[in-house]
């Protein structure tokens, strides 16, 4: 297994950035999964608080940890960051760089909490660009959770309101092909009615997911346990797709 700290300029951002990739033992190609972390966080913080480096190793895959501040990995109104169009850049830079198979359903995304939002808003605005989703404890109703016109941040990022283009629950409305999309959440988790709502109004749709409640909290004990399934969720969906 191989880990690489790769600073690069981003050109959504205007400035030099940084993330982890963890390759495992091997030649390659290897499938892909691009996690993002949660609000108070860094991209370093998978390295610190879970085992993914040795859960990559053992399954054979390829994971890239990228930054997204406290972004909600959004490109802010009126001319603020761009970290949505960031993080896309980055899946073409690791392309382009690594040993990576380049196709949509060898690439996944996940992330917990703000990282959980991020990976289903993005898996489904860009189902051309990734195959799999898998959020942990998301951020996934975003209307009740940020206070717009009271919570300055949240109003330099969204806006007066969310918009459709930033809201799950409007995304995947929309026509077309989504994503393979895996949800889970702990039962003592302060986002669990997010996850059930998201749930509830994936199935009125007919869209299929896998969705799974744990005994649990919002916490990194909950979350190291349950990366791994994240992980072998995607590789099942890309095998499907060889």
């Amino acid at each position: 297994m191989s880990l690489l700290h790769i600073n690069y300029f981003s050109a959504a951002l205007e400035k030099q950035s940084a993330m982890y990739a963890i390759l495992p033992t091997g030649d390659g190609p290897f499938r892909t999964m691009y996690m993002l972390h949660g609000l108070s966080d860094d991209y370093t913080i998978w390295l610190r608080r879970t085992s993914i480096e040795r859960y990559a190793d053992e399954l054979g895959i390829c994971v890239v940890l990228l930054d997204g501040a406290r972004s909600f990995y959004t490109d802010a109104e009126n001319g603020g960051a761009k970290y949505e169009q960031h993080i896309l850049e980055s899946v073409a830079f690791i392309d382009r760089t690594l040993h990576t198979v380049n196709a949509p359903e060898a690439r996944g995304i996940g992330g917990l909490s703000m990282g959980g939002y991020g990976a289903m808003k993005l898996g489904l605005k860009h189902p051309e660009i990734f195959g799999s989703v898998a959020s942990h404890s998301g951020v996934l109703d975003l209307a009740t959770f940020v206070d717009l016109g009271n919570n300055p941040e949240f109003t330099a990022i969204f806006g007066a309101h969310v918009a459709p283009t930033e809201d799950c629950f409007a995304l995947a409305e929309t026509p077309g092909a989504k994503p393979a999309l895996y949800i889970d959440c702990g039962e003592d988790d302060f986002l669990i009615e997010h996850n059930r709502r998201f749930h509830a109004h994936l199935t009125q749709l007919g869209i299929a997911h896998e969705y799974a409640e744990y005994p649990g909290a919002h916490s990194w004990e909950y979350w190291d346990q349950h990366v791994p399934a994240a992980l072998r969720f995607h590789l099942a969906h890309s095998a499907a797709h060889a």
